[in-house]
């Protein structure tokens, strides 16, 4: 599902950032989350959402009743991949880490100043830490009102 969903957002112009099969086996629910750049609107959440459903019911690929969501990642973002670092780069993350990385700290929030293929670098108050993307849980954009 998700090689389908990227192909038709592909020729909508848009990526895909995530799909999730979640809910009940009876009544699941195929989360769509979509980008491109200078971002997405509602219009474009429905155009996939029409065109995914359409091709999902005609291939019978969630057989019975189901829930299709599409959505844009939103301001608080997650990143994911090195990528999703390496576009954000000046922005404010939060970042939380499998094991502690300074004493028994596991949860950072601080400007991201570089990524590379293995890690990245954040500033904090001053500070500067750099977290490999093997040690992160969950990583998200933190929004600057």
């Amino acid at each position: 599902m998700k090689q389908l969903a990227e192909d038709i957002a592909a020729s909508m112009g848009c990526t895909v950032e995530d799909v999730e099969l979640a809910g009940s086996a009876r009544k699941p629910t195929l989360r769509v989350v979509i980008d491109r750049e200078g971002g997405v609107n509602i219009a474009d959440c429905e155009a996939l959402s029409r065109e995914l459903s359409a091709v999902l019911d005609v291939e019978d690929l969630l057989p019975g009743p189901y829930n299709l969501e599409v959505s844009s990642p939103g301001l608080d973002r997650p990143l994911r991949k090195p990528a999703d670092f390496k576009k954000r780069v000046g922005k404010l993350v939060r970042v939380v880490t499998r094991e502690p990385v300074i004493g028994e700290q596991t949860f950072f929030i601080g400007r991201l100043l570089e990524a590379d293929e293995d890690s990245f670098l954040i500033e904090m108050g001053g500070k500067q830490l750099r977290i490999a993307y093997s040690a992160v849980s969950k990583a998200r954009l933190e929004v600057e009102i």
